[in-house]
């Protein structure tokens, strides 16, 4: 079996997806009740942060992937939980942050944390350092639903963000042992792009003409809080886009090399989820 940490996450569905496939067996971390995950799954329900219960759960588990916002504070237990059970290989998804700094330092201490354990752990291990990941422009579905302008802050901020499906095929290749172990791997989306063009190529994708309004990175952070999303969102994301206007993030060429075919560019992730950018028509 290989076991998903952060199961209700953009990334873990798409593992699991991925995995179930392939047709291999896929256990599914997750403190609900696994509602909306995939039915073959077999849902392994707690709180990884104490992960102490699981241990009974990793019996016949070959091997784990690690969403260290999932396991939090309980991940140098669940490593060792999963040394003494026999799992053989764990997969870790940290982030570029950790090779190319940018905002708080805190954000990419919290990774290298992560990766120090994982390396450590006296299991075969895979480091996946992410870019941004390309869903992240859900969080603009609200504004592009109700008009034609996105606002935000540091509009020429530029990455190479990822799609959650190249970042599911490499996670699963490593999961099976398709990749060497021991290694660290930077995977970014194929050409760099800032917030305006995101926003254009989102509006090629629905047929609608939108634009990016700039606005002070501090009126966003206050927005951000009014919404009551906790300190540390508008923290990560503000430190991150005001470095990146500065100096682009890292493009790679590694899920080419890994897949053996093209990384999925920022359009194709648009054209993939354009549904979640519009609106519902409405009936009189």
């Amino acid at each position: 079996m290989i076991l998903i940490t952060g199961a209700n996450g953009v990334v873990g569905r798409q593992v699991m997806n991925v995995l179930l496939d392939q047709g291999s067996s896929v256990g599914a971390v997750t403190r609900g009740d696994g509602t909306g995950l995939p039915g073959t799954a077999e849902v392994v329900a707690g709180d990884l942060f104490h992960p102490a219960w699981i241990e009974t759960a990793l019996e016949g588990v070959e091997a784990i992937q690690i969403s260290p916002r999932a396991t939090g504070p309980g991940l140098e237990e669940l490593l060792k939980l999963s040394a003494e059970r026999g799992v053989r290989r764990v997969v870790l998804l940290s982030a570029t942050t950790v090779e190319h700094p940018v905002g708080e330092a805190r954000f990419a201490a919290q990774f290298q944390y992560a990766e120090d354990l994982v390396t450590r752990s006296g299991l075969e291990w895979t480091v996946l350092r992410l870019a941004d990941f390309a869903a992240n422009a859900l969080a603009w579905a609200p504004q592009i639903k109700a008009g034609d302008v996105v606002r935000g802050a540091y509009g020429r901020a530029a990455t190479s963000p990822i799609h959650e499906t190249d970042i599911a095929e490499v996670a699963a290749r490593a999961l099976l042992g398709g990749v060497p172990v021991g290694s660290v791997y930077t995977l970014t989306g194929p050409e760099s792009v800032d917030q305006h063009e995101k926003v254009r190529l989102i509006g090629a994708a629905i047929d609608r003409p939108l634009s990016f309004q700039e606005l002070p990175p501090e009126q966003v952070r206050q927005g951000m809080l009014a919404q009551g999303l906790p300190e540390e969102v508008p923290a990560r994301l503000l430190g991150s886009l005001a470095d990146y206007s500065e100096r682009p993030g890292p493009t790679t060429t590694t899920v080419e090399e890994l897949l053996g075919r093209p990384a999925r560019t920022f359009a194709d992730w648009a054209r993939d989820n354009a549904p979640a950018f519009q609106a519902q028509p409405t009936f009189a």
